[in-house]
């Protein structure tokens, strides 16, 4: 019977010895908590490169549209110029294909001010056409409201409120569509002043000068 006894006591220990091996709800914990740092880490390079391709579609569609449109273009036999162009179409048609898109958590303030923000910008671009000039002026205003340093041009303040207001990746957007808005409309500029300069050319032309 105290043979049994002992035995017992003995089987109890070694159990107490295999649990106290074993891991902790502190070590699990720990280790948990390691694997999801690893896996955030993840999360956001993902994001970033997706926000990169995001980037990288953009700024080819502005290429490829910005060559279609350019002086050269212009300056090429009619046969050329078709083919590059068809060619441009073709490259336009499968950067379009390329579906990228990183959403942003927002707060309903700043839903709000991704509105107010998207809004004026579209009012600009809208009336652009009646006025190049004054429009590329208050779209760099708006630039100028969206950068850290201080401009040498005036900054609109309203809608630098409105752009602090918006959640950090949408400043962001906020900011590129404007450098490519401001971008477009001095290649617009360019386009218009070298027509301008082929109709006078044009014109004394035929006047016999």
């Amino acid at each position: 019977m105290a043979q049994t006894k002992i035995q017992a006591k003995m089987n109890d220990a070694g159990k107490g010895s295999r649990f106290s091996r074993t891991m902790s709800m502190a070590d699990r914990s720990g280790r948990l908590l390691e694997q999801m740092d690893q896996l955030e880490m993840r999360v956001e390079a993902l994001r970033e490169t997706a926000t990169a391709l995001e980037q990288e579609k953009e700024s080819l569609l502005e290429m490829i549209q910005s060559m279609k449109n350019s002086q050269e273009m212009r300056n090429i036999s009619d046969g050329e110029r078709e083919e590059l162009t068809v060619t441009a179409d073709r490259l336009l048609g499968r950067t379009l294909t390329v579906e990228v898109s990183v959403e942003t958590i927002r707060t309903p303030q700043q839903e709000d001010a991704l509105r107010k923000a998207t809004s004026l910008i579209n009012e600009i671009v809208a009336k652009v056409l009646d006025d190049l000039d004054n429009g590329r002026k208050r779209l760099i205003s708006l630039h100028a409201a969206c950068v850290t340093e201080v401009p040498p041009v005036p900054i609109d303040q309203k809608f630098q409120s409105i752009v602090i207001s918006c959640a950090l990746e949408d400043q962001k957007k906020i900011k590129r569509r404007l450098e490519t808005l401001i971008r477009n409309m001095d290649n617009a500029g360019k386009t218009i002043r070298i027509m301008d300069q082929q109709k006078v050319v044009d014109s004394e032309s035929a006047n016999g000068k």
